[in-house]
């Protein structure tokens, strides 16, 4: 998604008002409770929310230029790997094992195979459409941001296809840009 995404993609970037950052704001709450202790930190309430909107139906939330959740249309919000790194416990955890980490690194989406063998590993309670942050096995950061295609029980059972959509990976486009200028 972020593969070749650079600040040229950006075709709007707009003040939100009150009301919408409140929304903004409440659903994050909603979708990530271990953040709701920094929330103030990380989304002032006084300090101008940008919401940046690209192409492919793609919005940034950007407080002070730097880019810190991203929605596809009107989808949950995700966090950047950045603030990802900051706040590691934030969002549900896959692991993949050693072999799929280069093809996930150069944006390939998750395969079934690569979270149900002997290195990965899967938390059960992941639903279907459901953020979650791509381990590597080894690692201690996670090194992508993925979409579930299906339930972490699913994956384990069918083990064949696609089981997660990579939607932000470590150097991709947005990892690059570290401030939105």
């Amino acid at each position: 998604m972020f593969k070749k995404f650079s600040s040229e993609e950006v075709s709007a970037q707009n003040q939100v008002k009150a009301s919408v950052q409140r929304k903004i704001r409440q659903s994050i709450a909603e979708e990530y409770p271990g953040l709701e202790p920094v929330l103030e930190d990380l989304l002032p309430k006084k300090a101008p929310l940008i919401v940046a909107k690209c192409q492919n139906h793609l919005n940034l939330v950007v407080v002070n230029n730097v880019p810190l959740f991203f929605n596809v249309r009107d989808g949950p919000y995700m966090p950047t790997l950045r603030l990802l790194h900051q706040y590691p416990d934030i969002m549900k955890k896959l692991q993949v094992d050693r072999g799929a980490i280069k093809f996930v690194l150069s944006g390939a989406n998750i395969m079934c195979p690569g979270l149900t063998s002997p290195g990965g590993a899967l938390d059960d309670q992941v639903e279907a459409e459901t953020p979650v942050a791509i381990m590597a096995e080894g690692k201690q950061h996670a090194l992508a941001i993925g979409f579930t295609k299906m339930s972490a029980k699913n994956i384990r059972a069918i083990n064949k296809g696609i089981g997660v959509d990579n939607m932000h990976y470590l150097n991709d486009g947005l990892w690059k840009m570290e401030s939105l200028d």
